[in-house]
């Protein structure tokens, strides 16, 4: 009889694809596991946990809203709500273990698993660890993170610093420059520049690139834009009769994205590092300043200490981000010095030293 695990979390990308990686990892290692995926109703995990293949269930719950405490009246019902939800979900699935990959979801499932003594796994992606992750950490059975330096979060005997999973399709992409740019309808002797505001967008990224496109154009460069869904619309209407732009709200496939990149405008969340490192690709950091403890300031910054990126506040975006992304792309040495220092970063096998890590625990009950 095959273990039976649960894996909780989501409401982005950057929980939701690192699940993924290490579901994959899991099956690959002993394909006899059961897999059942616990989300948020309403959140993006809900459509991309389906498509990869897994059953999810939907949690009735919501995170702590930072900029309306109106809206948090209903939120110790729907706390309690959610928590009947995943008894009964135990009770149906009676799993082996969970994990827990940040979100709001991951808080009654790894909870409920630690009181009943079932093994409870974490992995906190950032290097600036969540909250509910510190309360769930004291009584997990491992703790594992994207950086080192995590002991004054989680109890030091129980961190396995591991890196963070990168789905395998970006990983272990052989997708050229041509391929890539021929999937955006782009011309691939010209420089491209890729913008990501992660997968829900970035407002002063998409602001900053609306109000100098013509500049970015003038300049010989060409776009990928992927504005998230609020800013669509407005974008479609810019970019109109301009064939060296490519828009949407998502990029489905990331791997053709980042082959036909020559240099990167992007968010600093701990996925997206982690997967600019693995592609090696010079990047423009402007980290949301409003992420829990703005830790995508702290992910962002560990890479520029090391050469490895550059950084621009939020606030200055609008009127900084086009000129540096065009002096990056004028500049080969500059190039060079921050795709050798960013690809020393990368690690590929997260999710598979994730997987291992995990089976041996339950194989050792």
């Amino acid at each position: 009889m095959g273990k039976r695990i649960i894996i909780a979390g989501g409401g982005t990308g950057g929980h939701i694809f690192p699940a993924i990686a290490i579901a994959n990892a899991l099956k690959k290692a002993d394909s006899s596991i059961e897999i059942l995926f616990v989300g948020a109703k309403g959140k993006m995990e809900m459509e991309k946990v389906p498509q990869a293949g897994y059953k999810i269930e939907g949690l009735d719950i919501a995170g702590f809203n930072r900029s309306s405490l109106i809206k948090n009246t209903s939120l110790p019902f729907k706390l309690i709500k959610s928590f009947f939800q995943v008894r009964s979900i135990f009770k149906a699935f009676k799993p082996d273990a969970v994990i827990g990959v940040g979100g709001y979801s991951s808080f009654p499932v790894l909870r409920l698993a630690q009181s009943k003594g079932i093994p409870s796994f974490i992995h906190e992606s950032n290097s600036f660890a969540g909250k509910s992750n510190i309360l769930l950490g004291k009584k997990a059975t491992a703790v594992f993170t994207g950086t080192d330096g995590m002991e004054k979060f989680f109890p030091p005997e129980k961190i396995l610093v591991t890196g963070n999973p990168v789905r395998a399709s970006i990983a272990q992409s052989m997708v050229s420059k041509a391929e890539g740019c021929e999937h955006f309808s782009l011309d691939e002797k010209k420089k491209t520049l890729l913008v990501i505001g992660g997968s829900l967008g970035a407002k002063s990224i998409n602001e900053a690139i609306d109000k100098h496109l013509d500049e970015l154009l003038g300049a010989g460069l060409q776009l990928i834009w992927q504005t998230g869904k609020p800013y669509a619309a407005k974008a479609e209407v810019s970019v109109a009769g301009k064939s060296a732009v490519w828009v949407n709200d998502f990029i489905t496939k990331m791997e053709y994205a980042y082959a036909a990149a020559d240099i990167v405008v992007a968010r600093a969340g701990a996925m997206t590092v982690a997967e600019l490192c693995v592609v090696k690709k010079p990047v423009l950091f402007v980290p949301y300043p409003y992420a829990a403890e703005d830790h995508q300031t702290v992910n962002a910054t560990q890479l520029v200490n090391k050469q490895a990126a550059l950084m621009i506040k939020d606030s200055e975006a609008i009127d900084k981000v086009v000129p540096m992304a065009i002096a990056l792309a004028a500049d080969e040495n500059k190039q060079a010095e921050l795709k050798k220092n960013i690809a020393a970063l990368a690690i590929t096998d997260a999710d598979k030293i994730i997987a291992e890590a995990i089976l041996k625990k339950l194989n050792a009950k």
